[in-house]
């Protein structure tokens, strides 16, 4: 872990804004306090200026995984592996096993710079019996292109959250339109009743059940319809000689 933290301290500083160009995504970010004591402190710069640059919010709490990100109003959880070490692979594939049944979206970003530490994950993953997907396991080259990988599946997957809301809104207005063009069909059906008049009614009073229940003084009090109006909707309900002549275009 020395070698790893004199490497990363001796590297060269990175450019936030340069690794993920999409800025202003939002959001907050919450950070494990135990995640950050661990690393080393320039990792720590990077990444709360790499949020800052792309209007996230850091916080530093007592969380299980290392991170969990709010986009869009979905929350997205992940553990962050800087560095394998394999005489903790145990310990880390325990903590997967314990954190992948608790969040609906969770990712772990392991850090795998050499081929021996790559073929060491490889053998461990399917040694400890991960499923394919369950969760997903993300290999990255190196700690920079790990946190950027981290921003930007949370920032996705908060885009899809969006999109999904935007989609099922569009659908209540279609089928809302729907709705009321076929109360505008059978209302205006009635002799002498036109489409201010059925808007009226609509709002003032409600539902075809709610009008045919009205009254003629309930409408002329909740409605501007003339009482010649009023009076044909009180008949047109309650007289089958009006509602059985009826055909609706």
């Amino acid at each position: 872990m020395a070698d790893w933290r004199q490497n990363y301290r001796d590297s060269p500083a990175s450019d936030p804004s340069s690794i993920f160009s999409s800025t202003g995504v939002g959001g907050v970010c919450m950070m494990r306090n135990t995640w950050r004591d661990e690393q080393h402190p320039s990792f720590i710069h990077f990444i709360s200026s790499f949020l800052q640059e792309n209007s996230f919010r850091l916080n530093f709490v007592p969380i299980d995984p290392d991170f969990i990100f709010n986009c869009g109003g979905l929350s997205v959880a992940f553990i962050f592996i800087t560095y394998w070490d394999c005489s903790i692979i145990s310990s880390i594939f325990s903590r997967v096993q314990k954190l992948k049944g608790q969040f609906g979206h969770f990712y772990v970003i392991v850090t795998l710079p050499t081929r021996e530490q790559n073929d060491s994950f490889t053998r461990s993953y399917f040694k400890y019996g991960m499923e394919l997907g369950k969760p997903t396991f993300v290999p990255v080259q190196d700690l920079e292109m790990g946190f950027e990988k981290i921003v930007k599946i949370a920032h996705a997957r908060g885009v899809c959250k969006r999109q999904d809301a935007i989609a099922k809104l569009n659908a209540e207005r279609e089928q809302s339109v729907q709705v009321m063009d076929a109360f505008l069909r059978v209302v205006t059906s009635i002799p002498g009743i036109d489409n201010h008049d059925a808007n009226a009614l609509y709002h003032a009073i409600g539902s075809i059940e709610a009008i045919s229940k009205a009254s003629k003084d309930q409408i002329l009090e909740k409605t501007d319809l003339s009482a010649e109006k009023a009076d044909t909707l009180a008949r047109f309900f309650r007289d089958p000689r009006y509602y059985l002549s009826i055909k609706i275009n």
